[in-house]
């Protein structure tokens, strides 16, 4: 029989909480050395936004999800409009402007490093990518609220790039699929930690299914999907320090200048190699 969140009857949830065992939902959940615990047990209230009748949904429950799936569509967009992100042509002038190629990194235009995870070569492209961002950023961001949720996904989208820098350096390279690998490893790691462990069989399996089109396919940027998929490991593994109370009396703050040093360092790696 489904449970619904005690604070939320609108949600269905399977977690519980670990201390008074009342079913709550992600936007709900509060990480502790000792598993998920609802807002009064853990003694603090969980910020949530509210919409006009009073509840997260939609939008609000994951807002940095939906604008930078926003973001990438608009880019796309321009992409299209200046002879790109075809199948035929994924190498427009916008493209080769601002996709990520390491002798142009090298003469000083760093922000390549940025602007290539925002670039898609056809359409099956950003399609696929927007989906996984969409459902991992549905499920991660309410968990771990909009802020940690950003600096997670741009250090892995650097951790992308630098990995990019290190296997194929010479090579045109575009596509979220960094930061999106990232989402993966992190929340691999955040479910086995939540002991949600049907769920990281999941992200497990998908992660496994991935790298294997990764290896196999072709035009597919190897060294960007491992660059991401370390840098969200390294990042939840900051994540789940802070819930253990391994970071000090300020954990949220601690996580999030860790995770953006993880995002700094392969910046720094990434011109190094340049």
């Amino acid at each position: 029989m489904s449970q619904t969140c005690y604070r939320h009857p609108n949600r269905e949830t399977a977690v519980s909480c670990s201390s008074c065992g009342r079913p709550i939902c992600p936007d709900c959940m509060t990480p502790t050395p000792v598993g998920m615990r609802c807002p009064e047990c853990s003694q603090q209230r969980t910020k949530v936004v509210r919409n006009p009748h009073g509840q997260a949904s939609g939008f609000w429950s994951s807002p940095a999800t939906y604008v930078l799936i926003a973001i990438n569509v608009v880019v796309y967009l321009i992409e299209i409009a200046g002879g790109g992100g075809g199948i035929n042509n994924p190498s427009g002038s916008f493209v080769v402007d601002y996709g990520l190629y390491g002798p142009f990194v090298a003469e000083g235009e760093w922000y390549r490093l940025v602007t290539s995870g925002f670039l898609h070569a056809s359409l099956i492209h950003i399609g696929f990518n927007m989906l996984l961002l969409y459902l991992l950023g549905r499920l991660l961001e309410p968990a771990l609220g909009t802020p940690r949720f950003l600096v997670l996904y741009f250090a892995s989208l650097l951790a992308g790039s630098f990995g990019v820098m290190i296997i194929d350096p010479n090579g045109l390279t575009v596509g979220a699929s960094g930061a999106v690998f990232g989402l993966f490893a992190a929340g691999f790691i955040l479910a086995r930690e939540r002991g949600l462990n049907e769920l990281a069989g999941q992200f497990a399996f998908l992660i496994i299914i991935n790298l294997v089109f990764s290896f196999t396919g072709s035009n597919i940027s190897v060294g960007g999907h491992l660059g991401g998929l370390v840098g969200g490991l390294i990042c939840a593994l900051v994540i789940v320090a802070g819930g253990r109370g391994m970071l000090g009396q300020k954990p949220r703050n601690v996580e999030l200048l860790l995770m953006a040093l993880v995002g700094a360092i392969a910046v720094v790696g990434s011109i190094a190699i340049a």
